[in-house]
């Protein structure tokens, strides 16, 4: 049974580029690649409510650094909300992003903000999303904070598109992720460069107590 009074929802598709190299171990319980993880995503929400509040049609980004794994913890991160949303739908989406109303471990969002020890103030600005799950291409540009996009991953030898997919019973983001590549370079409040690593695009369907399946 769950213990959260207020419910929420979000179903939507993302984007998330990360550090680590096309397979990202941290799919199967690996160590990162590089030995730290920094990672930037996009969310759409094409229907959402948290309460009485309607979440329809905003988008948001996470940003993310660790200085080892993620289970070791002392993460910085920043988020960036939808300057269209209203002051209500502002602080909804701000406490689904830093895992509050929320389960212990029911979703991507909880689970990290166990993990982050520095929490940059929110940023309110446009956000250019494009995303394409299927054709794994996505656009994701705030003004002065980041920039990227994904692609396919391509075959190195034919030079067609090479695709894959990661199906994740037991997830706590999403069941079934196209895995492709990505490049962003982030400029404040956390500053990074990624290129050609992990790309990961997937429809997602999220609530208080997890996955909606």
């Amino acid at each position: 049974m769950s213990v959260v009074d207020v419910k929420w929802a979000i179903k939507g598709k993302e984007f998330v580029n990360c550090n680590c190299s096309y397979g990202c171990p941290c799919q199967f319980n690996g160590l990162p690649t590089h030995g730290f993880c920094e990672a930037v995503g996009g969310f759409q929400i094409d229907e959402g409510f948290h309460g009485d509040t309607r979440l329809d049609g905003l988008k948001f980004v996470g940003i993310f650094h660790w200085p080892g794994p993620i289970h070791e913890g002392k993460g910085e991160a920043a988020v960036v909300v939808d300057e269209r949303a209203t002051p209500e739908q502002r602080e909804k989406l701000l406490r689904i992003m830093c895992g509050q109303d929320t389960e212990p471990g029911a979703t991507v969002f909880q689970v990290f903000s166990t993990t982050v020890e520095k929490l940059h103030a929110p940023i309110f600005a446009p956000i250019q999303f494009e995303v394409d799950v299927d054709r794994r291409r996505a656009k994701l540009v705030v003004t002065g904070v980041t920039d990227g996009h994904g692609e396919p991953i391509v075959n190195p030898i034919t030079g067609h598109e090479h695709r894959v997919r990661i199906d994740l019973l037991d997830g706590f983001e999403y069941t079934l992720a196209e895995i492709g590549r990505g490049w962003t370079t982030t400029s404040s409040p956390i500053r990074m460069q990624l290129k050609d690593s992990y790309g990961q695009f997937a429809n997602i369907h999220l609530s208080q107590s997890g996955i909606v399946r």
